[in-house]
């Protein structure tokens, strides 16, 4: 028995089990844990909603396929030793395209990759495996155990495939919230979709449209909108118009909840006002009010609270900060708000604003304690 090629072979074994575990886990991670609600959405549009996406089972599939496809490319090209992760480059490939994707609306998905990327990922690698073949074959045999050398240079090339895959892939913090509040609201977790993406300053017009339906869905659109970032104006809180819409949580759901889907295109405002006019239901007016805020129209929206609400102490947060800024900003205000708590929070953050002559710092040092008030939207959020 020839026990120098048996050694040999049971060390290159150590390296092909090793990589095949890091591999497995990072393709089964990478679609489990942080593609899943794209790739839901994405299944979703091309199906036109007939198919349901299972996360578990379908990363498991992925994983699977992936690993035939490196099998197919190990059998072709012989690899062994030193270079044998880059056999996993045509699979960490796909991998990468699959999620190289935007969802702009409910009718399409957009592929980002170009005609060249595969080009010239094969011109690159087929040249480094035709090397790395011709060294492998003059390579001395060394130890290839877990500590070897060998090794680790296997774990550094799949560590430069896992960064490319990261790179090609859609990694967009704001997309991937904005599919994670979809999924969510789809599933009627109203409640679990205002927590994606919590603590991030970084927000789109259609986030925003997701986090209003949220947040009305709780009644809290008056106490907690400007607690999160704000992009956009009253033009994006609804898709009435199409400059927004809904991927997997169908429009009409929406529709079922304000009242009544409108009959052509048309602006939001203009929708809840025809709403207003016919059925005006506590959650058109917080959808209408919380618009006029967003558009910074402090003497519309003054004019227009005291018909829906009790101008008392029970009025929603944002709505008494919104007319303690109003009674302080006009010399002759259309309606008087008096509430002793916000007025002393108002005369603090003016303290405060004044002790900062540098607008960089004061900004700062404003954020720090009134970031999630409708004061530090109006003067700060443009």
């Amino acid at each position: 028995m020839n026990y120098n090629r048996l050694n040999k072979k049971n060390s290159t074994l150590t390296i092909r089990v090793m990589c095949a575990i890091v591999f497995v886990v990072f393709s089964f991670a990478w679609l489990y844990f942080f593609q899943a609600d794209l790739l839901a959405v994405m299944q979703y549009v091309l199906s036109d909603g007939r198919a349901t996406y299972r996360p578990l089972l379908a990363s498991v599939i992925f994983t699977v396929f992936l690993m035939v496809i490196q099998l197919i490319v190990y059998v072709l090209v012989r690899l062994k030793k030193r270079f044998y992760a880059l056999t996993y480059v045509p699979s960490m490939f796909v991998l990468g395209l699959l999620t190289d994707v935007d969802i702009p609306d409910a009718t399409q998905v957009v592929f980002r990759w170009s005609w060249w990327l595969p080009v010239v990922v094969m011109l690159v690698w087929l040249p480094l495996v035709v090397l790395a073949r011709v060294y492998q074959e003059v390579e001395e045999n060394q130890s290839h155990s877990f500590l070897s050398r060998p090794m680790w240079v296997n774990m550094l090339l799949l560590a430069l495939q896992m960064m490319f895959v990261a790179w090609i892939g859609n990694t967009n913090a704001v997309f991937q919230y904005r599919m994670k509040t979809e999924q969510l609201l789809a599933n009627g977790q109203y409640r679990k979709a205002l927590d994606v993406g919590r603590k991030s300053v970084e927000s789109d017009a259609n986030l925003l449209m997701l986090r209003m339906y949220a947040l009305a869905r709780e009644k809290a659109l008056g106490d907690r909108l400007f607690e999160y970032p704000v992009t956009g104006t009253s033009a994006d809180i609804l898709p009435t118009d199409g400059r927004n819409s809904l991927s997997l949580c169908p429009a009409d759901s929406l529709y079922r909840f304000l009242g009544a889907r409108p009959a052509t295109s048309m602006a939001p405002i203009r929708y809840l006002e025809l709403l207003l006019a016919s059925r005006p239901s506590e959650s058109v007016v917080n959808y209408y009010l919380c618009g006029l805020l967003i558009d910074r129209q402090l003497d519309r929206f003054a004019r227009e609270v005291g018909k829906y609400f009790t101008l008392d102490d029970h009025l929603p947060k944002h709505y008494r900060e919104a007319l303690v800024l109003y009674a302080h900003s006009t010399s002759h205000p259309v309606v008087l708000y008096h509430h002793a708590v916000t007025e002393e929070d108002w005369r603090n953050l003016q303290e405060l604003e004044r002790q900062y002559s540098l607008e960089s710092e004061r900004k700062g040092k404003v954020e720090e304690q009134y970031r999630g008030t409708y004061w530090y939207y109006y003067e700060y959020e443009r």
